[in-house]
């Protein structure tokens, strides 16, 4: 085999509590991992040496991605390191979403060169790899809905909503290491609440005014939640009928997604 094609999904969380701060710098967290059919398009083709990866976003171009790095791990497993690969990635789910999207491809790479290049790493090497590289990779391998525990590595498998889902994108680029510190620091004041569906959605709408304007506007009539550390929010709904009015009232400049829920990622089939 010398070509393999596969998609990422992007995730929700359907609801996430961080809790304690662990001593390597991570946090236990308690989620509802839910895959979503919004997906980035990747190809990966078997080279002679070096790893090259070509996108339509330039952030990807170079070597400061989770691509680049899964890529990097997998082959200092191989004993021929004369095998390369290029990657070419379309993307179209937002980055600093929350949405996973770098998880996502990060676990693809991982599953896609380990076969790509016949290494045959077992179950247990490919989890520490995919966990060296970042928190919700363990995830995207599992490849089916589950319920996260530990950093999110502790995985119990469960079954898909089935209601559609509306992803609302404010267009902000939001580092999930930035949005734990400040976590962190509204913990410290006991006057702060925290939404029980999504620990991080006090801390982020404090920050956006334009998102805390549409979330106290539409809040009480629409369950608005935030996903992973944000930035997109999202709303679960049955028919149309009953997102027509929230529709119109979104700013025009935020961009919206209608997806519909997985119970399998295509990295099962790879």
């Amino acid at each position: 085999m010398n070509h393999i094609k596969t998609q990422c999904p992007a995730k929700i969380n359907l609801f996430l509590r961080v809790l304690d701060k662990r001593i390597d710098g991570y946090h236990n967290i308690e989620t509802s991992f839910q895959l979503v059919d919004l997906y980035d398009l990747m190809s990966f083709e078997k080279t002679a040496s070096e790893i090259i990866i070509e996108s339509n976003e330039d952030l990807l171009r170079g070597e400061d991605n989770t691509i680049y790095a899964s890529a990097l791990k997998i082959k200092e497993c191989l004993s021929n390191k004369k095998y390369g690969v290029k990657i070419n990635i379309h993307k179209n789910i937002p980055t600093g979403s929350g949405m996973g999207g770098g998880s996502s491809n990060a676990a693809s790479t991982i599953i896609a060169l380990n076969k790509l290049w016949n290494l045959n790493l077992s179950e247990k090497k490919l989890g520490t790899i995919a966990k060296e590289i970042g928190a919700d990779v363990p995830f995207f391998m599992f490849g089916k809905n589950a319920l996260g525990s530990g950093i999110g590595d502790e995985l119990q498998e469960t079954s898909s909503i089935k209601k559609n889902i509306l992803v609302i994108d404010p267009l902000i680029h939001n580092s999930s290491k930035n949005m734990f510190s400040l976590l962190e620091e509204w913990k410290k004041n006991e006057k702060n609440s925290l939404t029980k569906k999504n620990h991080f959605f006090d801390v982020f709408i404090e920050k956006n005014k334009e998102v805390k304007d549409f979330v106290e506007k539409f809040g009480n009539e629409y369950l608005i939640n935030l996903t992973g550390s944000g930035s997109c929010m999202f709303i679960c709904y049955e028919n149309d009928e009953e997102i027509t009015k929230i529709l119109k009232k979104i700013p025009s400049k935020w961009r919206l997604f209608f997806c519909k829920p997985l119970q399998y990622s295509p990295i099962c089939y790879i």
